[in-house]
């Protein structure tokens, strides 16, 4: 965890926090959205808003609809119904690659870098409006040219800021599991986005990158952007984010400060379900470590 405590975005609600409670400056607002597999509703959120500027934690059981939610917010997916706003515009059924020229981003619980190209190639084509993407400039050099030189120095920038420089030129599939999330979280900026989605950013990463992570997600917010990411290590949850939505069987079930959300009975709910009458040994691993991260978040306010 970083050793200083980060500076908190406060006052991001109106009224008492609830799911769905309206937000001081929303960067997304999202209604009635829905999305079944089969039988199976993966997600029925009737609605929720995004603070801008502020870090908000997505979490919520395995199951929950975390991941489903973040597709059809981004354009991967379409719901059965439904409807959401990017900064004030409607980007129901745009396609993913026009919500992030947009400028809202994401980012994958499985990497998506590609392990053929170079790390510093793999930079590049974040970049966003690039003339010589046109078949018919990409004939004359010399109109990108110049833009193409300014996209790899940006790049550059970026790979020395998250310490890939020295991997600048090495394949992408040669890079670690945290290094590809790295290069991943990096590639995202390069379209200079207004809000970044991380999905799991800390699953497979080796502990020693941890903190690295942390430290980036926290510099996003310094620079002006939003944040939203799903995860599952409450410790950390509760150490960066400003708000946190939880979610269970497909809803939104509690939202708030990270401290107060944690001690809702719904959210020690939403964990245990059905498994109340269960032995904690025998359940899911995820499950039993976020009820003893919650237990432990409380005994750790008791003692303060």
């Amino acid at each position: 965890m970083p050793s200083s405590t980060p500076q908190k975005t406060t006052g991001l609600h109106v009224g008492e926090p609830a799911p769905g409670v309206k937000k001081v400056d929303p960067i997304i607002v999202a209604d009635h959205i829905k999305r079944s597999f089969g039988g199976l509703t993966a997600v029925d959120v009737a609605h929720l808003e995004i603070p801008r500027g502020a870090i908000t934690a997505l979490i919520g059981p395995n199951g929950a609809g975390k991941t489903t939610l973040f597709n059809l917010l981004t354009g991967f997916d379409k719901p059965d119904t439904g409807d959401w706003a990017f900064d004030g515009k409607k980007i129901a059924g745009v396609p993913a690659f026009k919500v992030a020229r947009g400028g809202q981003v994401r980012t994958f619980q499985l990497t998506k870098a590609l392990g053929l190209l170079t790390v510093l190639d793999n930079m590049k084509l974040g970049a966003k409006g690039q003339s010589g993407e046109s078949l018919a400039k990409a004939l004359f050099p010399w109109i990108w040219r110049k833009e193409e030189q300014e996209i790899e120095a940006r790049a550059l920038d970026l790979l020395q800021r998250f310490k890939l420089d020295a991997k600048k030129d090495d394949y992408a599939a040669s890079l670690s599991g945290g290094q590809r999330k790295l290069l991943e979280m990096a590639r995202a900026l390069m379209s200079q986005p207004q809000l970044v989605m991380l999905d799991e950013p800390m699953a497979g990463v080796n502990p020693a990158l941890t903190q690295s992570l942390l430290d980036h997600i926290l510099d996003l917010k310094k620079e002006g952007m939003t944040v939203l990411f799903v995860e599952h290590d409450m410790h950390m949850v509760r150490h960066i984010a400003d708000w946190v939505v939880v979610m269970a069987e497909g809803k939104v079930v509690a939202e708030g400060d990270p401290h107060e959300v944690m001690k809702d009975p719904a959210v020690i709910d939403a964990y245990l379900g059905s498994h109340h009458d269960e032995d904690l040994g025998e359940l899911d691993p995820s499950i039993t470590e976020a009820v003893k991260e919650l237990a432990d978040d409380d005994a750790d306010d008791v003692k303060h």
